[in-house]
């Protein structure tokens, strides 16, 4: 079999990679930038690709140091305004009102998330949100199988620790609300 060319590579892979930095924790307003770091990396290397692993796998591998080198170097910018694209007009049929908790959920849950070590997030979203079980995660993140279930576990538990936390503050303030101390 010949080795994929870079634009295969590109046209085939693009979606897995920008999906992949997402759940890393590379923030929208970033994530097409990271996407362009990880093409610059496969670039210069495919020819170096010996194919012992998929080539997602690789990309995976990639996209994993790059989501690291930038939460590491400050490249990310946490200015929520960034991360939502701002609308021209506004869409008369659209359920305002279920858009704004869908985003609210997922600003939670991107928070929750971002509670997470790289590593951890990395098998927990893999295995949580894309469904993957945990043999392809090994496979994937290039780990031991025991490693995978580790991380997911500690993940689960960091995870479930914030999930509590979030929902005292929540009664909490539905207490203070009730009892006509809040605003």
């Amino acid at each position: 079999m010949s080795e994929p060319t870079f634009r295969e590579v590109y046209e085939e892979h693009f979606r897995f990679v920008w999906r992949s930095l997402r759940r890393l924790g590379v923030p929208e307003s970033d994530v097409a930038d990271a996407v362009q770091d990880v093409f610059l990396v496969v670039h210069r290397r495919l020819g170096d690709f010996e194919g012992r692993s998929k080539v997602s796998t690789w990309l995976y591998g990639i996209s994993l140091r790059v989501a690291r080198d930038r939460k590491r170097s400050a490249f990310v910018r946490r200015n929520a305004s960034d991360d939502e694209p701002i609308e021209d007009r506004v869409d008369d049929r659209a359920d305002v009102g279920a858009e704004a908790e869908r985003r609210q959920g997922l600003a939670v849950l991107e928070a929750m998330l971002d509670e997470l070590s790289l590593d951890q997030r990395a098998v927990f979203t893999l295995f949580e949100l894309d469904g993957l079980s945990s043999e392809a995660i090994a496979e994937l993140c290039e780990i031991p199988i025991g490693t995978v279930y580790s991380r997911l576990r500690l993940a689960r538990e960091a995870f479930q620790r914030s999930l509590a936390r979030r929902q005292a503050q929540d009664q909490h303030r539905l207490a203070r609300v009730g009892a006509g101390g809040g605003r």
